[in-house]
Order: structure tokens, then C-alpha cells, then sequence
């Protein structure tokens, strides 16, 4: 009962460490939350919170794409071998999306990432194109896994747009049997945490210390008393509990609306400024992407209604597949409601933020 009553007060120590930290740290939030449900049904919810319009569109990408790492020229080259539908931070950087095989990739912020010298030896990938690689080179998270264990490429960051400070980022992996990953570089040495226990990410602290925290938590019990504030430890608990409690509804439709509750629960209140706690941004837009029926549905914080795109009614063979862009507007307020798939329009695909 001492030891118990020992662990936890280390741990309620380090919530409250935590919590000085986050009023110093000058990062933006976000929270990527997976929920494993009834008949083998996965979903995969995220938020992204930045403290200005992302000025996010969506993306339709086929097969056979060339893609540059464009990081100069010793640039990791490669050809999209799945389609997949993106959404992109400042039409330069693919922010989130679902492939056609079913698998996830999100990006969000930590301001802990430090990332290898980029001496030009390794073949060089952009940040902004991180997501993107995984999305058109695998199907599973175990793939991606074994493939990026072997570090192919160093990834190479720059200043995010507009602003003084570099783009410090982490990926989460998810697929269609539930695997996930969380991929860091901490002191430049790149971390991978494998396992469908790893359902929840947000920011700052590090993934293994967000861990050791929710431990408090999970001791102390979600029925008692949750964290409530915005901060990424509380979001991580909170997200953690909910994801877990919810229904585990046959309906696929009752799971994904059970899945968006979490997702704003979790979410930091469109408007709010915090000006000792940079660390907290309003959240801007939210996506689902229900893995097994592949349709990746999509929220903006400024527009009434939620719409999805269905992808397994978009081409996205070498040969006949477009290229195709839906215009979302500034702060993401153009409305669309139910299914898009056909709004989308033709168009040139974008250019990666290079180096």
C-alpha cells in the first residue's frame, strides 16, 4: 500500500512538473486518438490546433506518382505505389490522410524533435512530405515498420511558413487491424513504439513520458476524476479513458459518431487564446477515417456540417487516376455536406516544401 500510495505521488509530482513545462514550451496542439470496436471496426480520429488558419485542402492522389524527397539533390526518390487522400498544411505539406490499402498517417506537433545532421550522404526527405512517403509505400503499420526502422532517409526540417521557428513534428501510424506506431526523434536518434496499445498521441512531453503519465491516471480511474484543462498530458488522459469506455457499437455509423465525441472532447475551444500557455492552440478542423469501410470523413470548427470522402469510389489507377483537389477556402469555411467525392476537381498536385 506505501509503495502504491509512493508511485502515485511521483507520478502526481511529475503531472504537475509537466504542467510548468507546458506554460514555457512555445509548441501548438493537436490529439490523434484510435478506437478499436465491435467486428473488428477501426477508427481513427484526429484534431489539429494551430494558433492560425493551416489554409488546409483536400487531396486525391493516385498510384504511379514520381515523388522528390526535395531535400537537394541527394533527395530519397520514389513512385506512390497506393492512392491515397490527404490533407495538407499550407497546400506544401500532407498534415493527415488515409491510403487506399487503409492505413493512417498523422502528424502532429512536439517541440521536443531533434533530428539527425542532414550531411547530404543519406538520401534527404522533407518533413513536409513525411506522412506522404508512408502513405504511398505501405499498406500496413508493419511495413512501415520494418522499413523505416532501417532509416532510408534523414528527414530534414525547415521554419514553419510565416513563422521564426523550424517544423518539429511526430508521426503516428494506424491501420485497418488496429496496429499502430508512434514515430519520434529524440536527440536526433528516431524512436518507434509498435503496438495497438499505442492508440492515443498528443504533443509535449515525449511519447514515453506521456506513457509514464496517463499510469497516474488510469490508477486514479476516469469515473473519479479526469484532467480537464487543455494541456496535451490532459488531452492524452482524457482521450485515453473516452476512446476506451465508449460503446462498442455494431452500427458503423453509431461507432464513428461515438468516436467525433472524443475527438471534441478533446478539442480546445475555437477562439481561445491562453497567453501563458502558448502551448494551447484553437483547434481548427477534424478528421475520422473509418479504416475498414474506407471513408474519411472531415469537420471545420467554422462550417455547421460534417462530409466525407468515400475512397473506394475514387480511381486511383497509374493510368486513368487524377490528381484532384477540393478548395476548402480560408480557415476551411467553404461548406460541403455528406459525401464529396464528386466536388473534387482536377488539378496540378502541389510542390513539397523543400530544403
Amino acid at each position: 500500500m506505501m509503495l502504491r500510495k509512493r508511485t502515485l505521488l511521483m507520478a502526481f509530482g511529475a503531472v504537475l512538473m509537466v504542467g510548468g513545462m507546458a506554460m514555457q514550451q512555445p509548441a501548438d496542439a493537436c490529439t490523434r486518438l484510435v478506437y478499436l470496436g465491435a467486428n473488428k471496426e477501426v477508427i481513427t480520429a484526429r484534431s489539429m490546433d494551430w494558433k492560425s488558419d493551416v489554409a488546409t485542402n483536400l487531396w486525391i492522389f493516385p498510384r504511379g506518382m514520381k515523388r522528390s524527397g526535395e531535400a537537394g539533390k541527394n533527395s530519397i526518390q520514389w513512385t506512390s505505389k497506393y492512392g491515397s487522400v490527404i490533407a495538407t498544411g499550407y497546400d506544401i505539406s500532407t498534415t493527415d490522410g488515409m491510403n487506399e490499402a487503409g492505413l493512417v498517417a498523422n502528424v502532429l506537433w512536439l517541440v521536443e524533435s531533434s533530428y539527425p545532421k542532414y550531411d547530404g550522404k543519406k538520401p534527404g526527405l522533407t518533413i513536409a512530405a513525411w506522412a506522404q512517403y508512408v502513405l504511398d509505400s505501405f499498406a500496413t503499420v508493419d511495413e512501415a515498420v520494418a522499413a523505416l526502422s532501417k532509416e532510408p532517409f534523414t528527414v530534414v526540417t525547415d521554419n514553419v511558413p510565416g513563422e521564426n521557428r523550424l517544423a518539429t513534428l511526430h508521426l503516428a501510424l494506424s491501420d485497418a487491424s488496429g496496429d499502430s506506431a508512434v514515430i519520434e526523434y529524440i536527440n536526433g536518434q528516431q524512436v518507434i513504439h509498435h503496438g495497438r496499445q499505442y492508440q492515443v498521441m498528443t504533443n509535449s512531453p515525449t511519447f514515453d513520458e506521456q506513457l509514464a503519465l496517463n499510469e497516474y491516471w488510469k490508477q486514479i480511474g476516469g469515473t473519479v476524476m479526469l484532467p480537464g484543462t487543455n494541456r496535451s498530458a490532459d488531452r492524452f488522459a482524457r482521450a485515453s479513458f473516452y476512446v476506451n469506455v465508449i460503446p462498442k457499437s455494431e452500427q458503423p455509423d453509431e461507432a464513428v459518431a461515438s468516436v467525433f465525441s472524443v475527438i471534441r472532447n478533446v478539442s480546445v475551444p475555437y477562439g481561445i487564446t491562453t497567453p501563458d500557455q502558448p502551448n494551447i492552440s484553437s483547434t481548427r478542423w477534424r478528421t475520422v477515417a473509418d479504416h475498414k469501410r474506407k471513408i474519411y470523413f472531415f469537420e471545420s470548427a467554422l462550417t455547421p456540417n460534417v462530409f466525407w470522402v468515400d475512397l473506394k469510389k475514387i480511381d486511383f489507377s497509374s493510368e486513368t487516376g487524377k490528381v484532384k483537389k477540393l478548395d476548402l477556402g480560408p480557415d476551411q469555411k467553404n461548406t460541403f455536406s455528406g459525401g464529396v467525392n464528386n466536388d473534387f476537381e482536377e488539378s496540378a498536385p502541389f510542390k513539397f516544401l523543400g530544403i
